[in-house]
């Protein structure tokens, strides 16, 4: 993987976060959204991006960065969880929860939801950061780096 190959893949990373974090917005908002952000670390596109099966990343960033990256990334995952079963997990579906109105998140339950919320948005603008980081970084690196 070259330079702009790197840059481009942390840009990818960033926007596919993004994406999620909009998914996320999205659900709180009371918006269906069919394909929620996989719970697993490892299977959402950020984690593809991360634990590449070659270590490329962890290669190129150096250990300090990407263990940087590597643990926000889990805190984000471990932060997201208790949105997921909130939205997605305990919630009852089907005509008939529809019928009788069952369907809908409890108020209680949306409160939590929007305080959890608050500790993700800190927790995404503290992997944003770091990636902005490694972008530089990357940016800055010698030649040599990327053979």
């Amino acid at each position: 993987m070259n330079r702009d190959e790197t840059l481009e893949a942390i840009l990818k990373a960033r926007l596919s976060h993004e994406s999620q974090m909009a998914k996320i917005k999205s659900v709180i908002e009371g918006d269906e959204v069919k394909n929620p952000t996989a719970v697993a670390k490892t299977k959402c596109e950020f984690g593809k991006w991360l634990y590449d099966e070659d270590n490329k990343v962890q290669k190129i960033l150096g250990a300090q960065f990407y263990n940087n990256i590597e643990t926000l990334h889990s805190k984000w995952h471990i932060e997201y969880i208790r949105r997921f079963e909130i939205f997605f997990k305990n919630k009852k579906s089907g005509l008939f929860a529809k019928i009788m109105g069952t369907d809908k998140i409890d108020e209680m339950e949306l409160d939590k939801a929007k305080l959890y919320h608050t500790e993700l948005l800190q927790t995404t603008s503290d992997l944003l950061r770091a990636l902005d980081v490694s972008q530089r970084r990357v940016s800055a690196l010698g030649d040599s780096k990327f053979e």
